[in-house]
């Protein structure tokens, strides 16, 4: 059985006050909560090699999931980086400046324009996703594939019950 941890120091205490509680969720729940941030502060650090924070590198991703010629309309790129049009924009000025993205003219629709992948960019992102995926995987490496196939559906599960409320 792994050692003690800070939650269940935690629940202890609970159930010494309020012994009428079934506090199984909140071990749960709190080790969902310190294990997202670990997972955060891992990949932030990680991206962070490349140059990139963790927005700037969902959309140069988006864009390199795009395919060739990685290029999307600004609102696409908002809408799949659940993102607000200004963010999006002040993102977008960012990225520019560093040479990661192009802005050009829509030839279908003179009123907007399309973000575009750089050559740089495109090397950045290519770089960072391959570490990306590495770091991933040492984060998940404690488990055996087949915890992290069971780890997946419950997570799936979980959130799809989420959806309800």
């Amino acid at each position: 059985m792994a050692e003690k941890d800070a939650v269940d120091r935690i629940v202890a205490q609970w159930k010494k006050v309020r012994p009428d509680l079934d506090l199984r969720p909140m071990a749960v729940v709190g080790r969902l909560g310190r294990l997202a941030a670990v997972v955060t502060r891992t990949v932030e650090a990680k991206l962070g090699e490349h140059g990139l924070s963790l927005g700037e590198f969902d959309v140069l991703a988006t864009l390199r999931r795009a395919g060739a010629p990685y290029q999307l309309t600004p609102s696409e790129l908002a809408r799949t980086v659940m993102l607000s049009p200004g963010a999006m924009t002040n993102r977008l000025d960012r990225l520019e400046e560093r040479g990661l993205v192009e802005r050009v003219l829509d030839r279908e629709d003179r009123r907007s324009f399309i973000v575009g992948l750089t050559k740089k960019g495109l090397a950045l992102v290519d770089a960072a996703v391959g570490d990306h995926v590495a770091n991933e995987k040492a984060l998940l490496s404690p488990l055996t594939q087949a915890e992290q196939a069971q780890l997946d559906q419950l997570m799936r599960k979980l959130l799809d019950g989420s959806r309800e409320r």
